[in-house]
């Protein structure tokens, strides 16, 4: 991203790797956990599957599009309270997912409508896979353990040694398999280096000390499919963009967006990736990434961009 990297002073070398490229319904990160969630659900011979989310989720949008293309029926499950208009529900319903959404914004009445929609499928005479809120299980963030050994070949090609990888970290699973992946492509890899590229979550959903848990939960199970004895690794999380939290953009983020719009003609959602921006940002302005190659994670989820704020 040269305009940008100029825009911000040229201090710091930035790249952009565009999981809003893939192949469905607007794609994402998430894409990546469903392909095993998916692929092992498909294994034990699941015919239908619930999972939850926002009303933006990126993870539902991505299930119901990949349920389509596999053959699943889909159940999505979105907090409320209900809105009047969504253009991503409008896309969940078109790709033929059923929506069920709670009363209000309450997680625990949220769950408690999974496990209803789940029992009545059940019931009904379907075999039912739960997925977790954002496809972050263990199985799912595999998926990102390959991503990381992707993104560190293809900037090899280039060819570059990245410093940092830099993304919006929310359910934990996109964070924690990259951690895992770029200690595996420096340890393991024909061209391994030292050290591997830092990989800083930027806090986009929950405050710190809920998410850390989570991803080094993740981290060290996903560590247990590869070593007996697993290696320490640092988890960095930076909350300085979470704001007035969860689904509420700031004016860093706003900045942040658009900043990327005029300099690379790149548009990132406001609920995950402009937050991740935004921090990206400032740890440059700041001094932090000078001199160094730094890869951002464009999460996807751009049908947010039209939903109601």
């Amino acid at each position: 991203m040269p305009r940008l990297s100029a825009a911000l002073g040229g201090r710091t070398e930035l790249w952009v790797k565009r999981e809003d490229l893939g192949p469905l319904a607007f794609s994402g990160n998430k894409l990546r956990n469903l392909e095993f969630l998916l692929g092992a659900a498909i294994a034990d011979g699941v015919d239908t599957i619930v999972t939850s989310g926002r009303r933006w989720s990126n993870h539902c949008r991505l299930t119901a599009a990949a349920g389509a293309r596999l053959g699943l029926d889909v159940e999505i499950v979105v907090s409320g309270p209900p809105v009047a208009a969504s253009a991503n529900l409008d896309l969940i319903a078109e790709l033929g997912a059923r929506i069920h959404q709670a009363d209000t914004d309450d997680r625990a009445e949220r769950e408690a409508l999974v496990e209803r929609v789940a029992a009545d499928a059940t019931a009904s005479g379907a075999n039912v896979r739960v997925l977790p809120v954002g496809g972050s299980s263990a199985v799912g963030a595999w998926g990102h353990v390959l991503a990381a050994l992707e993104v560190i070949e293809q900037a090899h090609q280039v060819p570059f040694e990245p410093d940092a990888i830099v993304l919006p970290s929310a359910t934990g699973g996109t964070q924690a398999g990259l951690v895992v992946g770029s200690w595996l492509a420096t340890e393991r890899a024909p061209y391994a280096h030292e050290p591997g590229p830092e990989v800083v979550g930027i806090v986009v959903a929950h405050p710190e000390d809920q998410l850390r848990p989570i991803v080094e939960r993740l981290v060290g199970e996903l560590f247990a499919m590869l070593e007996p004895d697993p290696p320490p690794v640092e988890i960095d999380l930076d909350a300085g963009q979470l704001g007035a939290g969860y689904g509420q953009p700031t004016d860093a983020s706003d900045e942040a967006a658009r900043l990327l719009a005029r300099t690379e003609g790149i548009l990132v959602d406001p609920i995950y990736t402009a937050k991740a921006l935004a921090g990206l940002i400032e740890r440059v302005r700041s001094g932090r990434l000078d001199g160094k190659r730094v890869i951002f994670w464009h999460g996807g989820g751009l049908p947010a961009l039209f939903e109601a704020r």
